[in-house]
């Protein structure tokens, strides 16, 4: 079995979800909850290389945060270091494994990474 991380909202629904699709595929994640354990720049950009779909997906677009500070998104560097600066724009959750990674939306998604 492959190791398998989850960065976790425990206030999210679908991060909740997610983490217990995961557990009933008798699967034990590393959790990490990045709220409190920001990621840095460095460790995003690993993230998002792993990551097949557009780097913008990692952004909550819809957050009063992000609407107010309008940020400028277009690529992974600037994404970085965003999330960097404010992790709440962190889209969630995010599922790695040593080769892919997906976002629990809906949480079924994260079971393409285990075939």
């Amino acid at each position: 079995m492959r190791d398998v991380i989850i960065f976790h909202n425990p206030k999210c629904s679908k991060s909740r979800e997610t983490l217990e699709l995961l557990k009933s595929n008798k699967i034990q994640p590393e959790i990490i909850e990045y709220l409190k354990t920001p990621l840095n720049k460095d460790k995003l950009l690993q993230l998002m290389a792993l990551y097949k779909g557009d780097v913008r997906d990692f952004v909550r677009t819809k957050e009063d945060l992000f609407k107010e500070l309008r940020p400028t998104i277009t690529n992974k560097e600037e994404i970085a270091t965003l999330l960097e600066k404010h992790p709440k724009l962190m889209e969630r959750p995010l599922v790695v494994t040593s080769d892919r990674a997906a976002f629990g939306r809906p949480p079924e998604k994260v079971l393409e990474l285990l075939t």
